[in-house]
């Protein structure tokens, strides 16, 4: 694979902002070139090694990748690696122009891969292409909205699904999600969406944050259990998560006391951090929840083979944290003055600094296609290839939480 290059992915959204895939490709500034087919043929091997499983298939279960792709990367052995049903191959439009590049596309679509066009001016667009992709990339202009939407109208009845690219505010996500464009992909779900009736914690999240302190204390699992039994939803919840896949035990967890017992306060203390996300009411819950469990993983798994499992669990927490103001519509300084976390935590959470800021950044950094990402692994002396492991290892495992 490329071992000097760090994957970016970006979350492909449906019209209720739910992540049903992802976009991924090696980091590169935004004004370059094309990359070359043996760039792109790495990213495929390299995805599907970490992402496909002799036993289970594809660890991402329905969830659909699209990869950039040029015409001779369609016969490369790395695309073979792949589920079909789950990779769509991005080629330019010009791509379309050559007839031998027009019979390899005819063979993947039978055999199930998707295809998407992007750079084509949609009001000239012919039909006949609509039998040889799946999917068509659009660029919502503002300016020229009413000719627009009826070329989506015309193709809302071919089985093309329309996919917007970068959409600059949420009020164009919803105009585009009414003129029946099928997802999004960009860095749209960072942006703080305006939501009136969003007011402060809700009763679900106080009990949690109750909790969070009681085990920062190190309070009797009694009085734990005591608080916990007023919430029999957030009981349930918090013994969902604890048997999930994601976690791992050998033996199923019956009750807060045995929980404590087999984990110890500290794992315990991380799980409540992701069940105060997941009680989050804000519309714009769905992507930015898997996206916090993506980052505090990622940055957990980042900082394992330097610190402790309890400093680990921190790590966590921070990528929780990290967008808790965002999942529960309250400024980050009322988040802190919530529940007192540890100081390395809220180093990392107001500056990036600290002894688990530089993890922190790093796994936000890919998802941004920031250029630190490089000079952020130097410092903490983790390399490319064990960047890119976490990363796609921290997918898998948001994925398995997300369906709890």
């Amino acid at each position: 694979m490329n071992e000097v290059n760090f994957i970016v992915r970006e979350p492909l959204l449906d019209p209720k902002q739910r992540v049903i895939g992802f976009q991924l490709s090696w980091q590169h500034p935004e004004q370059a070139t094309e990359q070359s087919t043996e760039d792109l043929n790495s990213l495929m091997e390299f995805v599907a090694e970490q992402l496909m499983d002799d036993d289970v298939g594809f660890l991402l279960g329905d969830s659909v990748l699209f990869l950039d792709a040029v015409p001779e990367l369609l016969a490369a052995e790395g695309l073979k690696l792949l589920p079909p049903k789950n990779t769509v191959l991005v080629l330019s439009k010009r791509d379309f122009t050559n007839p031998a590049t027009l019979e390899v596309i005819k063979e993947l679509r039978l055999l199930g891969y998707g295809i998407c066009m992007k750079g084509a001016d949609l009001s000239t667009l012919e039909r006949s292409f609509f039998s040889q992709i799946s999917h068509i990339e659009v660029r919502l202009d503002a300016g020229n909205f009413a000719s627009q939407a009826k070329v989506y109208a015309a193709l809302k009845q071919s089985s093309v699904r329309m996919v917007s690219r970068n959409v600059a505010s949420w009020q164009d996500f919803d105009a585009c999600a009414a003129l029946g464009l099928d997802s999004f992909v960009g860095k749209l779900h960072l942006m703080p969406r305006p939501n009136p009736a969003q007011k402060g914690l809700n009763s679900a999240q106080t009990t949690i944050l109750q909790l969070m302190e009681m085990i920062r204390k190190n309070a009797d699992i009694q009085q734990l259990e005591t608080v916990v039994k007023r919430d029999a939803a957030l009981a349930y919840k918090l013994l969902r998560y604890i048997n999930s896949a994601g976690f791992g035990l050998r033996t199923e967890v019956q009750s807060l006391k045995h929980a404590v017992t087999i984990l110890g306060y500290s794992p315990l203390y991380r799980w409540l951090s992701l069940l105060l996300a997941t009680a989050s009411t804000s519309g714009n819950s769905p992507v930015l929840l898997e996206t916090a469990i993506v980052r505090g993983r990622f940055a957990e798994l980042l900082g394992q083979p330097f610190m402790s499992k309890t400093e680990a669990e921190n790590l966590f927490v921070a990528g929780m944290f990290s967008l808790l103001d965002r999942l529960l519509g309250i400024p980050m300084s009322e988040v802190l003055s919530s529940i007192q976390l540890p100081e390395a935590v809220t180093e990392a959470l107001v500056s990036r600094s600290g002894v688990y800021g530089p993890y922190l950044a790093l796994a936000e950094a890919c998802e941004l296609n920031s250029m630190l990402v490089g000079s952020l692994a130097e410092s903490l002396r983790i390399s490319p290839v064990e960047v890119n492991k976490a990363h796609l290892s921290a997918l898998v495992w948001a994925k398995n939480i997300a369906n709890v």
